[in-house]
């Protein structure tokens, strides 16, 4: 059997089209007359305002939205109040104990500062009864864009009267709708008929192409339904048939469905497609699925769902999750990936709500031992035949000379501690790099604990060029870092890393690898033990204190001293003054749940990709600044700064394809127009900008354009914005763990740019940190502090199967930078699932549910606001010690008055004397 369908045409990143014939919606009865506006305002009835209906040919009011391009609709204005509107009474085409979908697409306009809201509401009037009103839904609308607004509701009784209506935006502002429908969902008798449940509803149809290729199309490519292929040698894994995607010229082509309609927003999807590779010699290949949504703004958004890495010998499953944040016109999934020229084949899809996975308890931990070295034989009391043993062939002896007392990192975890032996292993004869030292402690492990390593390290002599010294762990077939040092002299060096386990392994071996072959390699004292973090804690709490806090007086005036004396004071920090931000999408602003989640909980935010150069010219002279503009004025609204994030990104792979074609004086000409214009168009509306990222893991603009564009870049981007501070930024500086980045590299980097006049303002360190002990990354902090400059952690992230753990990682992370007097800023690299960088990361489920780790982040908040509660002594004073920051203070006389009063304590070192004024007490 073979079916076969051509769908020729260009792929949606060019002209949207996704060669798909958009589905046509079941014929279901809308509730609300009239729902496009086209019999005028018939039925509808403005809410104590007015109400009027724009077509193309009644011309365009107040210069918005045009109908002649997105087609008429009504505008409802004069409007004094938020709750005037548009409403319909529906009570005669309503039922009870029914579920009912309203779908409205709307705008705002007029004088709009930033986001607006718009809501849907039913009022419900009985006339026995006070009159009621059901919240159905709300969205977060920007000037002059059409957004769709989606809810549902039920109505356990009918009431006498129901009446629909929008309101929402503030006095002032107009509210524009273009269209209203209201559907029947689900009926409880038709439901008890069911028998299968929502839940378990495949959103494709045809998944299995039993029914050939119906409801499939190619994207851009030819799609075929076989039975087997190649003589038999490939059969469907499940069912009578799979298909194929053929003829495949570009990596995007593949086979898709369109799912518009199916899929509600801010609700989790589980994909899963059984996919395979086919011809072209290619015998392995990435396959990915990928959902294409085209919003109501005919803004694109394409979302990776998942991907894996096919082979032409078995059948595969990839699997992944997607949530849209937004309302979608269109919604559209394909799978995609392999180089062109290799076949697609594709068994089965599909896509399904996804069942939410409780969260993991709490990891037992039975006597921990902190502390507590876990390696045989450290000291070498018994030569290197206990515990010890040559990973290959090289040869270890035993030799004397070595340092006595515990490397820093190691000291400042386990405190006063008995010397160290002085002997160290001599390790000869070494024929390839990961020979040394090794030793197993699989039943040593236990899950869940974090484990700091430490040791010193030497070469032998004759080395003529810089050597890596790792240890490492074999951790069954993978192989985990525990700390690296770079050696280029006859001195001692300390390795400090750290590790955890949080799957029962079969086999973990430790050892010490890395230079070259024929150089000899020293070990002294080395060290695995797990760390107390809560010990750690303690102390930066008493550390925080002295940087974080200053002693305040509030001298109360503008009252009777005889009603102040004696009254009862009340002291409440409204918000600290450090900086705790994250990063944000374009897409997550849309869903409503994330912003209400951001705003509450953060006071700055960086762009994930909106402003990076990819984003916003990713084809030359093809500029988006929306996207960073909707988002601008998102926090700018709300109070919320911002970091520029990044001018330009050193490391090849990142830079467009456009760019990297350029000859030399044409990249040179559009670097200087990219800080123009970047900088031009948000001169002052961002606090800092990373100007150019990872330049210690990347270099393509200096191979192209030579060692002074990065100093120049500096001083360009500071001639047009002097209001910024410009920043360098780069990854593993903290962990101990790469070479290419520890203190020192980043220091000399620092000095050699502001040597050469570069305006460096501050030291960005990403912060993409595993397993995290304190004394590492506050051993980091203390050289780099030596510069005088501030330090922000810019993308902070941590990850862990277990939430708690996952929440252990953070709150370690935040307390070394709040303890730290170099630190000035935090910036998570995200918050919700779904849209971080890093599996096992997230602080806030898909779906809105706060989980252990962000709890976690919400916990640290609130241990970082202050709380005092006292009388005002008899010189009308009242003392107390408190975070810098915002506070509310209530005065309550013996006579049962009160006054609320603001005040800020500022940051400083010496006490604050603050002047509350009572007047009219």
């Amino acid at each position: 059997m073979e079916i076969s369908r051509n769908d020729n045409g260009e792929h949606a990143k060019q002209n949207n089209n996704n060669n798909v014939t958009p589905v046509i919606g079941s014929d279901r009865t809308n509730v609300i007359v009239n729902h496009d506006f086209s019999l005028g305002t018939h039925s509808w009835h403005p809410n104590c305002c007015e109400a009027s209906i724009v077509t193309a040919d009644s011309g365009i009011p107040h210069g918005v939205l045009d109908p002649s391009k997105y087609g008429s609709y009504v505008v409802v204005n004069n409007r004094k109040e938020t709750w005037q509107g548009l409403e319909q009474d529906i009570t005669s085409r309503v039922k009870p104990c029914s579920l009912y979908k309203v779908t409205a697409t709307v705008a705002v306009s007029g004088p709009v500062q930033g986001l607006e809201e718009v809501m849907a509401t039913l009022k419900l009037e009985n006339q026995q009864s006070p009159t009621n009103y059901q919240f159905i839904a709300k969205t977060c609308v920007f000037k002059e864009k059409w957004v769709r607004l989606e809810g549902m509701f039920s109505l356990p009784s009918l009431p006498e009267r129901v009446v629909f209506y929008l309101e929402g935006p503030s006095p002032g502002i107009d509210l524009l709708i273009q269209s209203v429908t209201i559907h029947l969902e689900s009926d409880p008798e038709l439901e008890r008929r069911e028998a299968v449940t929502v839940e378990d509803e495949n959103l494709v149809v045809n998944p299995n192409f039993e029914d050939g290729l119906n409801n499939w199309s190619g994207r851009s490519c030819k799609i075929v339904c076989h039975d087997s292929m190649a003589d038999g040698k490939i059969v469907p894994q499940s069912g009578k048939a799979f298909a194929a995607a053929t003829e495949r010229t570009q990596s995007w082509n593949g086979i898709q469905q369109e799912i518009t309609g199916k899929v509600e927003r801010k609700r989790v999807y589980e994909a899963t497609a059984v996919v395979r590779i086919y011809g072209n010699n290619v015998t392995s290949a990435t396959v990915q699925a990928t959902l294409w949504v085209q919003n109501p703004n005919q803004r694109d958004q394409y979302i990776g769902i998942a991907n894996v890495q096919a082979t032409d010998k078995e059948w595969i499953q990839c699997k992944g999750k997607f949530l849209l944040n937004g309302s979608a016109s269109r919604v559209v999934i394909y799978i995609e990936g392999p180089p062109p020229g290799t076949d697609i084949l594709l068994n089965s899809l599909t896509v399904k709500h996804a069942e939410k996975i409780p969260p993991s308890p709490r990891p037992a931990i039975e006597n921990p031992a902190f502390g507590v070295n876990i390696l045989t034989n450290s000291q070498l009391t018994d030569g290197t035949t206990n515990g010890w043993f040559p990973l290959g062939n090289c040869t270890l002896s035993v030799a004397e000379g070595s340092p006595r007392i515990l490397p820093p990192m190691a000291r400042d975890s386990l405190g006063p501690h008995e010397p160290l032996s002085g002997r160290y292993m001599l390790v000869t004869n070494r024929t390839q790099t990961w020979m040394g030292p090794a030793q197993m402690i699989t039943d040593k492990l236990k899950l869940f604990l974090t484990y700091q390593i430490s040791v010193w390290v030497k070469l032998g002599s004759g080395i003529n060029s810089p050597q890596n010294v790792n240890v490492a762990l074999g951790i069954d077939s993978q192989w985990v870092n525990g700390g690296q040092v770079e050696i280029n002299d006859d001195k001692w060096h300390e390795i400090g890393g750290s590790f955890r386990v949080e799957k029962q392994p079969s086999k973990t071996l430790v050892y010490i690898q890395g230079p070259s072959s024929g150089v000899d390699l020293m070990v002294a004292g080395l060290q695995i033990f797990p760390v107390d973090r809560l010990a750690r804690i303690k102390h930066l709490r008493r550390q925080s204190d002295k940087i974080r806090r200053s002693d305040v007086i509030l001298k109360f005036s503008g009252a009777d001293a005889s009603k102040l004396s004696g009254a009862t004071v009340k002291v409440r920090q409204t918000r600290n003054s450090f900086p705790v931000g994250t990063c944000i999408s374009r897409s997550s602003i849309d869903n409503e749940d994330f912003v209400e989640f951001f705003l509450k909980n953060f006071n700055w935010a960086v762009f994930g990709n909106e402003l990076k150069w990819y984003w916003t010219e990713p084809e030359q002279g093809k500029l988006n600044y929306q996207d960073a503009d909707d988002m601008l004025n998102l926090c700018s609204s709300n109070n919320i700064e911002t970091r520029g994030h990044c001018i330009f990104w050193e490391v090849q792979a990142t830079v467009q394809q456009w760019i990297q074609n350029m000859n030399q004086n044409d990249l040179n000409t559009a670097v200087q127009n990219r800080l123009t214009g970047l900088l031009n168009r948000y001169k002052g509306k961002f606090k800092h900008y990373d100007v150019n990222n990872e330049m210690l893991h990347g270099s393509f603009y200096q191979d192209k354009l030579g060692k002074d564009i990065r100093v120049n870049m500096f001083k360009t981007a500071h001639q047009l914005d002097p209001s910024a501070r410009l920043f360098v930024n780069d990854y593993h500086i903290e962990d101990g763990c790469d070479p290419k980045s520890c203190p020192e590299k980043y220091i000399e980097h620092i000095l050699d740019l502001q040597e050469k006049g570069a305006p460096v303002g501050g030291i960005g360190i990403q912060g993409h940190i595993d397993s995290p002990v304190g004394p590492i990354v506050c051993s980091a902090l203390d050289r780099l502090g030596i510069l005088g400059l501030p330090i922000w952690f810019t993308e902070l992230d941590v990850s862990s199967i277990n939430e708690h753990i996952r929440g252990d990682d953070l709150e370690v992370m935040m307390w070394e930078a709040f303890g730290h007097p170099a630190v000035e800023g935090i910036m998570l690299w995200g918050f919700w699932e779904l849209f971080m960088s890093r599996d096992n990361s997230h602080l806030v489920n898909a779906e809105g549910d706060v989980n252990e780790a962000g709890k976690r982040l919400l916990a640290v908040k609130k241990d970082w606001l202050s709380h005092a509660n006292g009388h005002i002594d008899q010189n009308g004073a009242f003392a107390f010690r408190g975070y810098h920051g915002n506070y509310a203070v209530e005065v309550i006389t013996s006579s049962s008055q009160k006054v609320l009063k603001t005040f800020v304590v500022e940051k400083g070192d010496s006490a604050q004397v603050i002047t509350v004024d009572l007047q009219g007490l």
